[in-house]
Order: C-alpha cells, then structure tokens, then sequence
C-alpha cells in the first residue's frame, strides 16, 4: 500500500515539474526574505544572502525584502514570486526545502530537500541550501513576459479610470452636440440621451461588491511542526498533515492518506478495502 502512494507522488512530481518550468517563466523578479523563520537573526549564516546569489546564478533577478523595488515591480507586485526556506533538520541531518510562492501566496515550486551530515552549523545549512538549489538545474528559468498574466489591482484600477475618462468625453460632445440641436429644434425636445450617457458613467464608476460565500464544510489549515492541521468552524481539528519532499503533497497522520493539490482543488487519496478512493476536500491555506 505504502509502495503505491510512494508511486502516486512520483507521477505527480513529474507532471508538477513540467508545470512548473512553464509557470516560472512567467515571473521576472524573485524576493527574498531577510530572515527565516526558523532562525533567530537576520542572515543567519549568511543564509539569505546565499539565497539572493543562488537564485542570481539560475537567471532569477533576486531583490532582497528590504531593497528598493524596480518601476514594474511596484506597480505589479505579481511579477515577483516569494521566496521561503523550510526547516525539516533531524538530530543527525540538516534540511532544508526552497519554495516560491505568487503574490496570493499559492505554491507555485517547492525544490527537493537539500540534506547533509555536516557537523558545523554554519557549513552545514550552506551546504544543504545548495543542495535543494540543484532542483533549479532542470528547470532551465528564462523570463517570459506574459500581457494576459498578472494583472494587477493597480492595472485594472487604471483601465477602469481611462474607459470613465472616455465616456465623460462622449457625453461632453453629446452635451455639445444637444445644444445645438436645441437651438435649431422646437423647445419641447428633450434630450434623453444626455441623462441616459450620466447614468451609464455612474454605473460604471460605482464600484460593485462581489459576496463570496464559503462552503459550511470548509477547513482551515493551521501551521504546526512539520506541517498542518486542518480544522473545521467549531474550531475541531479534523486531520494532521505532514510535509513531504514535494510541494502540494501531504501524509495524512494516522491514516494510510496522502492530500495532495489538483488544479485549485485539494484531493484526499487513499485506499479502502483494497480499492483506491478520492474525496474533494475544501481546504483553506
């Protein structure tokens, strides 16, 4: 049993690596952190800088958090991934995973586990930073500007004002081209599309609020040592998950499980009485 779900994630790495090559392309600028979280100051071992120089030597423009960000970046945050490093170190080893995440904080590439014996701290977190960078080998990074891809508040916020500019033009020459026509015409005519064009300029300048509606069945994941909890509005913890290697992919504790993210949804995988079943589970991260 365990055989297979070891089977299910390999298939599920290969079909998450190609996506990902095609999905970091797509972003031009990574930042990274000025401190992890799992150390206690700021470029401890000179972690971070590592971080900066490894992702420089990928073909990544690497910024550090704290810099001053470039025109694009600042007009559209969503062109710049989010830089992590995860802690998973044992008495013997020193672990430690890379992930990028976009600007709404998805997944979007969890590198392989970089591990080491070393016995010097300070050798011993470098060495196994580089370790988890050797993932980057086969993604081949090569920026790829994308007009339909991360578009911003910002962007839309402008193309909103430039279309209400455009209509405060038409109605202007409507109102012009009215009075014209009032001068020359009887006096009982009315004007009507005058109104009609200031109704349309107030729709479209008043902004309309969506209501989304969550599911009453839905989970909340909560971070713990080596992954999450998942729990639901009462607040009662229904499932535990542990990392894995790889991004997206979860052991559910004490169950033969893994959970694992298809597309948006996530996925609960696991066999019973011999058959393989899925269950669809609303997750929030």
């Amino acid at each position: 049993m365990i055989k297979k779900i070891v089977l299910t994630i390999i298939l599920f790495n290969v079909i998450n690596l190609g996506y990902s090559q095609e999905s970091l392309n797509a972003y031009k600028y990574v930042i990274v952190p000025n401190k992890y979280d799992f150390l206690k100051e700021a470029d401890k071992y000179q972690l971070n800088s590592l971080t900066k120089f490894l992702f420089e030597k990928q073909g990544f423009i690497a910024i550090m958090q704290d810099d001053s960000y470039p025109k694009d970046m600042s007009n559209n945050r969503c062109l710049a991934l989010n830089s992590d490093v995860l802690d998973s170190s044992g008495m013997f080893k020193t672990k430690l995973q890379v992930v990028l995440k976009d600007c709404n904080g998805r997944i979007v590439f969890g590198s392989k586990v970089g591990e080491t014996r070393e016995k010097d701290y300070h050798m011993a977190h470098q060495l196994s930073l580089r370790d988890a960078f050797t993932s980057f080998d086969s993604i081949n990074y090569s920026y790829e500007p994308s007009e339909s891809a991360h578009t911003s508040e910002e962007t839309i916020s402008t193309t909103t004002e430039e279309e209400v500019e455009k209509l405060k033009e038409e109605i202007k020459a409507l109102k012009e081209e009215s009075v014209t026509q009032t001068q020359k015409a009887p006096a009982a005519v009315v004007t009507t599309p005058v109104v009609a064009s200031q109704q349309e300029v107030k729709s479209v300048a008043e902004p309309v609020e969506e209501i989304i509606t969550e599911p009453s069945n839905l989970l909340y994941a909560q971070a713990i040592d080596n992954g999450f909890q998942l729990v639901d509005s009462t607040p009662k913890v229904v499932y535990k998950l542990r990392r894995t290697s790889l991004a997206n992919i979860y052991f559910v504790e004490g169950k033969n499980a893994i959970l694992y993210k298809n597309g948006e949804d996530w996925i609960l995988e696991y066999y019973e009485n011999d058959v393989l079943k899925q269950e669809q589970l609303p997750v929030k991260f």
